[in-house]
């Protein structure tokens, strides 16, 4: 029998009847669980989610369904995540390094130069290295529901193509507000400015920063790619998104409806990564025939500009029992 509780947070709706066994019809308007996410309306993550709530309401009758709340609608990430915790939001969607402090797995997603590839990347977060991470989020009170694909990440700027570390230097960059990234970005001798994923453009606009790092499909949604017209291909990093759900919202709907979330979540995962790689595509197509100029990078000397910040992180015993096991499946 399904729990038939109110959801106190984090749902909108009207009271519905009671109910057989089992995943019976609604006899009332559906209560919609409410998900967070600061991309816009058809990003791929939120064609996923919107892929999730026809699951769930074929499942349960039109019981249960998810309402989706895009553009940064409900805050920003690091506030989603705090309403999440508290049962005000059922789900949101979160690039992993706002979680790299709450929970020290997470940091292995964030390091640089860990990850060789997107299908390197895939490999892993589809085995039990994601699974832990994921199972790791219930310590601050969150399920882990899906590892979302982000791309690689690479700088751009209004000023000059990028090839060699040092021709970072004096650049002020705008970096995700994580630790991992600010030293990443200074390590490799640039000057990090964290600032949230909606401040991006008008600081560019503004001359606060010269640049950025981030994917191709966040550069060219947010209308980036207007103002800086140099993107230098560095794939520092792949850290990925994450699907996270209330604990405290999980554990008012119940067990079946929770579970049957929990299962949807990651057969998502595939749907957004047809709907990513498409997007990869078109907008790298938008973005060159808009003139920006595109270019290589030595790698190697990113590579070895890196190490000595990994070096430091991998002296922790569990990042260094993850990296070997990230480094295994490359």
């Amino acid at each position: 029998m399904l729990n038939r509780r109110h959801l106190l947070a984090g749902l909108t709706g009207t009271a519905l009847a009671p109910m057989m066994a089992g995943f019976a019809k609604a006899a009332t308007p559906a209560e919609l669980l409410r998900i967070a996410e600061v991309h816009v309306s058809d990003f791929p993550t939120v064609k996923a989610m919107q892929w999730m709530d026809k699951e769930l309401g074929a499942a349960t009758n039109g019981e249960f369904g998810f309402r989706v709340y895009h553009s940064g609608q409900l805050g920003r990430e690091k506030d989603t995540i705090q309403l999440a915790r508290i049962g005000a939001l059922a789900c949101t969607r979160v690039h992993s390094s706002a979680l790299n402090n709450a929970v020290p797995a997470t940091r292995i997603m964030s390091l640089p130069y860990v990850f060789d590839s997107t299908e390197h990347m895939r490999r892993v977060f589809d085995g039990p290295v994601g699974e832990e991470i994921l199972a790791a989020c219930r310590e601050i009170g969150l399920v882990g529901l899906a590892i979302y694909d982000s791309g690689s990440r690479n700088f751009y700027n209004t000023r000059h193509p990028i090839e060699v570390p040092s021709d970072l230097h004096g650049l002020k960059l705008r970096v995700p507000q994580s630790d991992i990234f600010i030293e990443t970005v200074a390590g490799l001798g640039a000057n990090p400015t964290p600032l949230s994923y909606g401040e991006v453009f008008s600081s560019l606009q503004t001359h606060l920063i010269d640049g950025a790092e981030n994917n191709w499909p966040s550069f060219q949604t947010s209308q980036q790619y207007k103002i800086a017209n140099y993107w230098s291909e560095t794939e520092h990093s792949f850290a990925p998104d994450m699907l996270l759900m209330s604990e405290k919202v999980a554990d008012e709907i119940g067990t079946d409806t929770s579970n049957f979330i929990i299962d949807a979540a990651k057969r998502s995962v595939p749907v957004m990564r047809t709907h990513w790689d498409a997007a990869v595509d078109r907008s790298r197509a938008i973005v060159t025939e808009a003139g920006v100029k595109i270019n290589a990078v030595d790698k190697a000397a990113f590579r070895k500009a890196a190490e000595p910040l990994l070096e430091q992180y991998l002296k922790d015993p569990e990042i260094r029992r993850l990296y070997d096991a990230v480094r295994a499946q490359a």
